[in-house]
């Protein structure tokens, strides 16, 4: 049995629906990220784990007692959210001991918590500063403190980076990964940053329109993505429209290429990733080698993202990656011809043309 179990899952606003028929097995100890764009349910999700919101079919099992109808007083989580939510007029140490007060813990063992708590996040001491006096990265250890302070057996994450600057972001991230996993405490947390579902989770939820898309660890959804809304929201992806010829070869609008994997013969759509394409010699005809001529290039810091239009097929535009080291002493610039090629291995079909 799952720790905490998901089974047909449905909630509706009014004529939107929400949530439609999630099931999600959540096993102890695992941090989970349910990630994907705004509107696709994920924080609906999260609050109805919550008890913050109410579903209107299914059932919420939590380490084996049924709590699909508990309030959410009675559910046994810490929450974290985006905006914080300390309470200005409270000192750290009273935000820290709001749920402990609440349930009546004695006062000498509060004390000793809330030295525990800061001093696991990182800020000792800081007990009578007030929020206005913390940055936001002090201030969501603050809140990620409170959150622990209780001992909660589930901790849920509602976009807790969203509001810090890009440096504190992934700075925060691995610290509450590394918490996380100390205290071996089961975590769900909400996002819409691909890099952070990647960094930080055990196992990515992919939604999208109230449903789950793919289920699997950041690596199995990065390289093998169920379908093109996943290998596009998942970092970056070129996706072609083609016809297989069943014989390992595809056709994309004149420019003919092989492929690895099975997709039998007729319409398909196919996969590659823009750093997995490469750039040859000019006279270089390796398998799948072609001329592009480049539309547009952004210098990105550590790489370049070029577009790029095959001379073969007009009407195909790819994006390709290159790192920044890998282009030293060559520019690549509007106009250019480059030589080109997609390993077989890299230009996969997807799963639903198989």
């Amino acid at each position: 049995m799952a720790h905490l179990e998901i089974r047909a899952l449905h909630k509706r606003f009014g004529q939107f629906t929400a949530l439609n028929d999630i099931e999600l097995d959540v096993e102890k100890g695992e941090f989970v990220v349910l990630l994907g764009p705004s509107g696709c349910g994920k924080t609906t999700l999260l609050r109805t784990i919550a008890g913050l919101e109410f579903q209107d079919g299914g059932r919420i099992v939590h380490a084996g007692q049924d709590i699909s109808r508990l309030p959410a007083a009675k559910r046994d989580y810490g929450i974290v959210f985006q905006s914080y939510a300390l309470f200005p007029n409270l000192s750290v140490a009273d935000n820290v001991a709001y749920g402990l007060r609440a349930n009546r813990h004695n006062k000498h063992l509060i004390g000793q918590r809330i030295e525990e708590m800061l001093a696991l996040v990182g800020l000792p001491g800081t007990q009578e500063k007030y929020p206005a006096q913390l940055s936001g990265g002090q201030q969501q250890r603050i809140a990620l403190a409170r959150a622990l302070a209780t001992s909660p057996d589930l901790l849920l994450l509602d976009e807790p980076l969203s509001a810090l600057d890009a440096i504190e972001r992934v700075r925060l991230r691995g610290e509450i990964r590394n918490l996380q996993k100390r205290l071996g405490v089961t975590t769900l947390m909400v996002t819409h940053d691909q890099e952070e579902a990647l960094a930080m989770a055990d196992r990515v939820i992919v939604m999208q329109g109230g449903r789950i898309e793919q289920v699997g660890d950041p690596k199995s959804i990065y390289s093998q993505p169920a379908n093109a809304f996943v290998a596009d929201f998942i970092g970056r992806a070129n996706v072609l429209a083609g016809t297989a010829g069943g014989d390992g070869t595809a056709d994309f609008g004149g420019l003919r290429l092989r492929y690895n994997g099975q997709a039998g013969s007729g319409p398909a759509r196919f996969y590659v990733r823009p750093e997995d394409i490469r750039l040859c010699e000019i006279l270089d005809h390796t398998r799948n080698s072609f001329y592009a001529q480049v539309r547009k290039a952004e210098f990105l810091g550590s790489y370049s993202l070029v577009t790029v239009v095959p001379d073969a097929a007009p009407a195909l535009a790819l994006q390709v990656q290159f790192a920044t080291n890998y282009l030293r002493g060559r520019e690549i610039h509007p106009g250019a011809l480059l030589r080109l090629a997609i390993p077989p291995d890299t230009l996969l079909p997807f799963p639903e043309t198989a």
